[in-house]
């Protein structure tokens, strides 16, 4: 019997050892996004999970800037950090940073990001399924028939799934054309969406050369409205994606913005530091992509009734 109390107790001690090895670590969390509202949200959400394990989180935003966001995963390897977290990020475009982490026995998990063999784990949602559902809500909204514009950035790796999920949806609706694009800049993505689609609507001004546009998410959705408000033109409808709040406050003030399909960025960052505290805990991800659940948000979803 005393043997078996000692071997509990060894047990115990093992285990609450690898407890308090998680807690307290340093968490380096990165991103070049940080000015979108989605991104800043999951951060704040991951910081908040953070708080929960005792991890000290410090937060690095590049602004956009690639090579930068290199230097500071370079920096935080070399400092040994316990983990990285990088958010709305493809890794393959910091590949050898990404990798030199891994071979340094810092976990990488990417949130908002992609699969990677130096990555842990990635937590994001079906970007394909959202773009595709967008798209079909879109092109309902026109009756399947009319003429589109496209703001895209295809940097991303999640965006760019929603922008093959519409040129499939374009070529199973061959009544639905894009007659223009934009590839939205970041950061000032509001900004640079409006001036944007100024510039096509004075290309376009017949009232039904455009009868809707394609917004890879809501801030390009915001720049848009903005610019079809300055431009007096009615009739034509905005769709996006992300569930940002204030695109959620145009839709319900029957602003041309019609709808967004939520992403649920919250249970993101709570999914990628659950996965995370069993990592630092000697544990392994379920699997290496995960997804969060996503819903469509509609005047009708918000029970609002436009004139």
């Amino acid at each position: 019997m005393r043997n078996h109390l000692l071997g509990a107790a060894v047990v115990a001690t093992l285990l609450g050892a690898t407890a308090a090895e998680a807690a307290g670590e340093r968490v380096s969390v990165l991103t070049p996004y940080l000015s979108a509202v989605t991104t800043a949200e999951m951060a704040e959400a991951f910081k908040a999970e953070a708080a929960k394990h005792d991890w000290s989180v410090d937060v690095v935003d590049t602004g956009g800037d690639m090579g930068a966001l290199a230097s500071r995963v370079e920096d935080v390897t070399a400092a040994k950090v316990a983990a990285i977290v990088l958010i709305s990020i493809d890794p393959a475009q910091i590949q050898d940073q990404v990798s030199k982490a891994k071979a340094a026995g810092i976990p990488v998990v990417t949130i908002d990001g992609a699969k990677n063999d130096a990555v842990a784990v990635n937590v994001t949602s079906d970007n394909y399924v959202l773009g595709a559902t967008m798209t079909k809500f879109l092109f309902e909204q026109i009756g399947n028939k009319g003429k589109i514009v496209r703001l895209f950035h295809s940097a991303h790796p999640g965006v760019r799934q929603r922008e093959i999920a519409l040129d499939d949806a374009l070529k199973a609706n061959p009544d639905v054309t894009e007659v223009g694009g934009h590839y939205v800049q970041v950061p000032g993505q509001i900004e640079d969406a409006r001036a944007a689609v100024d510039a096509i609507l004075l290309a376009n001004p017949a009232p039904d050369a455009i009868n809707a546009v394609w917004a890879a998410w809501d801030e390009p959705a915001i720049g848009a409205d903005l610019a079809l408000k300055a431009a007096g033109r009615t009739g034509v409808v905005v769709a996006g994606i992300d569930g940002n709040p204030q695109a959620i406050e145009l839709i319900k003030a029957c602003s041309s913005i019609v709808g967004t399909v939520r992403q649920g960025f919250g249970q993101m960052a709570t999914i990628a530091a659950d996965e995370l505290a069993k990592i630092l805990s000697g544990g392994t991800p379920e699997k290496n992509e995960l997804y969060a659940p996503v819903e469509v948000i509609t005047r009708e979803s918000l029970g609002v009734t436009c004139p």
